[in-house]
């Protein structure tokens, strides 16, 4: 049975009224659904006609109730089917109608309606799937408020809907309110929960300059914000469009397999002709022989082939959005099983891509002393390795003293007063840094660190490392994508090669697979390199310098925490929750798609090939046809949806490729 199923995105959503109200939804919508509305109606009306058929009432009280089964089952996919026909294509669908109307020809109206029936009853349960998908998408758009409080030139206030919003308008978005469309804060100072976006587990500080996504809810703090992007081109709204297009693309499995489907109907169709044409040529009964035709076009008719595909990988692509992983597309969901090698940007990918005092190195004080007038002194100052040191001392829970004469000067460091004692925090190479703190800045060097010296009125305190720190997952998912293809990933990073290989000790990358360096240009080429050589190679990254290396690449995965444009448009598939973990788990999941295929193939040549020779050698009573026929078609279906399960989401030890052993 045809149709052109759509995808779906679920966001993990803690209020317990965003899940009830999305299981309204899907009720509703499965209400809703024609398919499923004229399907009911003819299992209804087949179940008033059946008992009186069977307990020989007159005709006239079941013949009309067996005619109103054929119209409300079989109308759409007929008419459907007629268009198709219009356009000179043989669809399965009319070809079943056909089939019944064929069966009531000959007197056998019960057959007939049963074969209606269950084909409705198939085609909506392929229908309610597709809902069921499309609404959770659908449900990332009931995140964002309708409305928006925006402020006119004159500072008063007016509720607009969002959809008026347009680029320049101001925004007041008030404590526990959401915000209505994409922007950059303007004034004031608050922390807003953008997990439905980014999946961080923790609201994000936001002030004057930082960037606020629509549908995140903001926290106590009241801040006005410049709306930046059309509502309809939301990080949101676009994460839909992605999602809702992938359903649209078909993979080049299904691709062949609708490219014989045509073939084989029209073969189908003469075959039938001829075992209902040559036995009558020799004599045979024109009831018998109908009757025989008409249960070979039921059996060979390749439904369940048609579905073999398709629901497998758009359940795929719906459980990866699930999961905070969106693959744009069936064809990449196909694409994503067959990689063999991986490479991997360093920061941003394998590194959480914000700077983090890694090591303190105290010379004349405590090391809380060291911080607390490092922290004070850089308080003011919006330098990335500024804040760095700020939030190390916060996590610590440090009072900052006040700083007063604060000044910047840039690839220098800051200097302040705090304490009544000028502290200079900056770069070794401007600061007097000999004997034990020239030693700590060599040793933090060597080991990938950036120093930083500090010191009061002149005198060194002591010496602060700070490096981009290694996301907790990364050596896991190296040690995943180790075993998923047999190899271990690449690293490419255009940073130096200290940094790179410190990083790559602790994923776990070997020191040879380690390409240091790398202009966005050399990645390219890296790439290029391996494909050359046969290779199916996924390229993680960031999405920004990588987005000529993902393009290259067999399939590219960017890390998509802030939703940029680049990282949505270049690569085939984005990690929204900026969870490296995901990328193995999606390409395990790639590979159980394809596993699930196979078996559905497999499923429907069987049931095909038995109830044809069945047929064709033998006596198959229509009834039992039609059972074979529809049944192994929703098996086939329902065999796909599996992948929807939440327990599909995992790294079965039956994707895991043999690992060659060192040397």
């Amino acid at each position: 049975m045809s149709s052109t199923p759509s995808s779906t995105l679920s966001s993990s959503r803690a209020p317990g009224d965003v899940r009830e109200g999305a299981v309204v939804r899907r009720r509703t919508r499965v209400l809703a659904l024609p398919e499923a509305r004229w399907a009911a109606a003819a299992l209804l009306l087949f179940l008033l006609a059946l008992p009186l058929d069977l307990l020989g009432a007159p005709a006239w009280t079941w013949a009309p109730l067996y005619a109103a089964v054929y119209v409300t089952g079989g109308w759409e996919p007929g008419w459907a089917g007629l268009k198709a026909l219009k356009d000179k294509t043989l669809d399965v669908d009319l070809l079943m109608v056909v089939a019944a109307l064929g069966a009531a020809a000959i007197g056998q109206f019960l057959d007939g309606a049963l074969l209606i029936v269950i084909f409705a009853t198939s085609g909506a349960l392929e229908a309610v799937a597709t809902a069921r998908t499309a609404d959770s998408v659908r449900g990332l758009l009931d995140l964002a408020p309708t409305t928006a409080t925006r402020l006119a030139p004159d500072g008063t206030e007016e509720t607009v809907p969002t959809e008026r919003l347009a680029v320049g308008d101001t925004l007041l978005i008030r404590p526990g309110e959401r915000v209505g469309a994409d922007g950059r804060v303007l004034a004031g100072s608050t922390e807003i929960d953008q997990a439905t976006i980014t999946g961080e587990p923790l609201p994000v500080p936001k002030r004057p300059g930082d960037e606020v996504f629509a549908g995140t809810l903001n926290g106590t703090g009241a801040v006005r914000v410049r709306v930046e992007r059309d509502p309809s081109d939301s990080v949101i709204a676009r994460i839909v469009r992605m999602v809702e297009e992938a359903s649209e693309t078909k993979a080049p499995a299904q691709l062949f397999i609708e490219k014989i489907e045509q073939r084989y109907s029209i073969g189908m169709v003469t075959a039938t002709l001829a075992l209902f044409l040559i036995p009558l040529a020799l004599g045979a009964e024109v009831r018998d022989t109908l009757l025989r035709a008409m249960t070979f076009m039921i059996v060979a008719s390749p439904c369940a082939v048609v579905l073999a595909t398709m629901p497998p990988l758009l359940s795929a692509i719906a459980n990866a959005g699930r999961h905070g992983v969106l693959v744009k597309s069936a064809v990449v969901m196909e694409r994503l099983g067959r990689i063999d090698t991986v490479a991997l940007d360093k920061t941003g990918t394998l590194t959480e891509g914000v700077p983090q005092v890694t090591d303190l190195r105290p010379l004349t004080v405590p090391e809380t002393d060291l911080l607390t007038l490092a922290a004070a002194a850089e308080h003011p100052s919006e330098h990335p390795l500024a804040r760095a040191v700020v939030e190390a001392a916060r996590a610590l829970g440090l009072a900052l003293p006040p700083a007063t004469d604060f000044a910047s000067a840039p690839g220098v460091g800051v200097t302040a007063t705090v304490r009544g004692a000028t502290i200079r925090v900056g770069a070794p190479s401007r600061l007097p840094v000999e004997g034990p703190a020239a030693a700590a800045v060599r040793d933090l060097e060597a080991a990938g660190r950036t120093a930083v010296v500090v010191t009061r009125d002149g005198d060194c305190l002591g010496v602060l490392g700070i490096a981009d720190r290694v996301r907790p997952d990364a050596p896991a998912t190296i040690a995943a994508l180790t075993a998923l293809t047999g190899t271990g990933p690449l690293l490419l990073t255009g940073d130096n090669a200290r940094a790179a290989h410190r990083v790559a000790t602790e994923v776990g990358i070997a020191g040879d697979d380690v390409h240091a360096g790398l202009l966005p240009e050399d990645k390219v080429t890296a790439v290029r390199r391996l494909t050359d050589r046969d290779r199916k190679v996924l390229l993680v990254g960031d999405g920004v310098n990588d987005a000529p290396a993902l393009a290259a690449a067999h399939t590219g995965v960017a890390m998509g925490r802030a939703g940029s444009d680049l990282a949505l448009e270049t690569a085939d598939a984005v990690v929204v929750r900026d969870e490296l973990a995901t990328v193995p788990q999606v390409v395990a999941l790639s590979r159980r798609a394809h596993r699930l295929v196979t078996q559905n193939l497999v499923i429907a040549g069987t049931f095909i090939a038995a109830l044809s020779l069945w047929d064709l050698f033998g006596t198959l009573p229509l009834p039992l046809g039609v059972a074979g026929h529809e049944g192994s078609t929703v098996l086939v279906g329902l065999n796909g949806l599996r992948l929807l399960r939440e327990k599909a989401w995992g790294i079965p030890r039956a994707s895991y490729r043999q690992v060659p052993s060192p040397g």
